[in-house]
């Protein structure tokens, strides 16, 4: 990773950095890290000893007659779950990537256990 000073880093950035001190995913336990941006949401299932993105999901892929970012967010959860479970992976981590556990984070990660994975 490149040095910058922490004063250069945006401030979601320098939690991010905490949060990955702290979580590894493995292959036993893969890690589910989401990106949200201002109009869609990210995730990828990455098992971190392997350097291995495992699955991966975006609001995009989701043909939810759901209306609003929240709603359409818990879909994407279940089908990163459903191609979780495809691959026999039902025990990971979830890393909220320097967001607030709320709104579009919080609804993936419930739709995310709605598809079966266990946090």
């Amino acid at each position: 990773m490149a040095s910058f000073s922490k004063s250069t880093m945006h401030p979601r950035q320098r939690r991010h950095r905490r949060i990955r001190a702290r979580i590894v995913g493995t292959a036993a336990r893969p890690r589910i890290a989401i990106f949200r941006s201002a109009k869609h949401v990210y995730a990828q299932l990455i098992d971190d000893a392997a350097q291995r993105t495992l699955a991966a999901v975006s609001d995009r892929d989701v043909q939810a007659a759901a209306s609003g970012k929240v709603d359409v967010a818990r879909e994407a959860g279940k089908v990163l779950a459903a191609r979780a479970v495809a691959k026999g992976v039902t025990r990971v981590v979830f890393d909220r990537g320097g967001y607030a556990y709320h709104g579009r984070v919080q609804a993936f990660a419930e739709g995310a256990r709605e598809g079966g994975l266990a946090f």
